[in-house]
């Protein structure tokens, strides 16, 4: 009797191994790598099923067992991952476990916003985008990063960058910010305080130079025409800070868009903006620092990305003058063009 128990016990064991195997090793029948996106807060049935719609795995249900043999049941991390082909059900448990994941190209173009840069991350990484612009204006958090101001904007690097999807908002912030203070010049806050400004200053002045230039021949310049309305108390008169502070922008500027009442009304008042309106780029900020020794005082855009820089009032009036002539002369063979259509 008491051997027959043991015969069935063996009997047991051996079934219960060969069954346990075959579910944490059974394969699926995927001929390809595919790429899967496990959300955060996932559970092991919809984990299953997200890996049965992209043919990672061949049975949900075996799946799950296999997970819960394995003890990987509720270790499984979020992200985004590539499968290789035909792995079994232990090998993907593990590389989920490990939490392996692929790294997204994510790319915030010079002169982007802090709200641009948050929708960017949301997008392609699933950071979230109100925890984001928490975090932005967060004094505390600016002081703990080293920023010598009370936000971020301005000081988030637009630059391209290698990120796990699911990274968090404090993560993704603190990266663009260190990147920041690598790419700043050594010698930036000497050369600041050389020209009579604070870095802060001159990084909200290369906000304003990297909504104006285009090209890069022209940087240098047009902080130089800055640089001397700011010296000659002149108001800047910067059409970037409009854009900044309309609700519908960026489109062309009204007159009374001219009138809003903000310290950042750079047609209403004097001097610079309490802050950067954008995040610039390497290039603006040498240039806020490296301003050109010009005469001018005025610019105006040529259409073409060009501008024309003039010294005297009377010049920049000229050349407004040719400026609109060329837009209403463009306009109307628009107009025609349509009429014809």
């Amino acid at each position: 009797m008491f051997g027959k128990s043991i015969k069935y016990f063996i009997v047991f064991v051996v079934f219960a191994v060969v069954f346990a195997t075959y579910f944490v090793f059974l394969k699926s029948n995927n001929n390809d790598t595919v790429t899967v996106t496990i959300p955060k807060g996932a559970h092991i049935q919809q984990i299953a099923t997200i890996l049965h719609k992209a043919d990672a795995i061949s049975n949900p249900n075996v799946f799950r067992i296999a997970a819960k043999i394995s003890g990987y049941e509720t270790k499984l991390q979020a992200g985004k991952f590539h499968i290789p082909q035909r792995l079994n059900n232990y090998e993907l448990l593990h590389l989920l476990k490990q939490g392996r994941q692929i790294e997204e190209k994510v790319t915030f173009p010079e002169g982007s916003t802090a709200k641009q840069i948050a929708s960017v991350l949301a997008a392609k990484v699933e950071v979230d985008l109100s925890e984001f612009m928490k975090l932005v204006f967060d004094s505390t958090f600016a002081a703990d990063l080293g920023i010598p101001a009370t936000n971020l904007e301005g000081y988030l690097f637009p630059e391209t960058y290698r990120m796990y999807w699911g990274i968090t908002a404090r993560e993704a912030a603190g990266i663009l910010v260190k990147q920041f203070f690598r790419r700043l010049p050594e010698d930036a806050e000497e050369k600041a305080k050389s020209l009579g400004y604070s870095l802060h200053e001159m990084i909200t002045l290369a906000s304003i130079i990297e909504g104006e230039a285009i090209l890069p021949e022209e940087h240098a310049i047009i902080a130089g025409v800055y640089h001397n309305r700011l010296q000659k108390g002149i108001r800047l008169q910067a059409d970037p800070t409009i854009q900044y502070i309309i609700p519908d922008g960026p489109r062309r500027l009204l007159n009374k868009d001219l009138q809003i009442d903000s310290p950042y009304n750079t047609y209403k008042y004097a001097g610079l903006p309490p802050g950067p309106i954008k995040n610039p780029g390497h290039a603006a900020i040498v240039a806020a620092l490296n301003p050109a020794d010009v005469p001018y005082r005025y610019f105006v855009a040529r259409g073409d990305g060009s501008h024309v820089f003039s010294t005297t009032l009377q010049q920049h009036n000229k050349a407004k003058h040719e400026f609109n002539k060329v837009r209403r002369r463009v306009a109307r063979e628009k107009r025609k063009a349509m009429e014809k259509k």
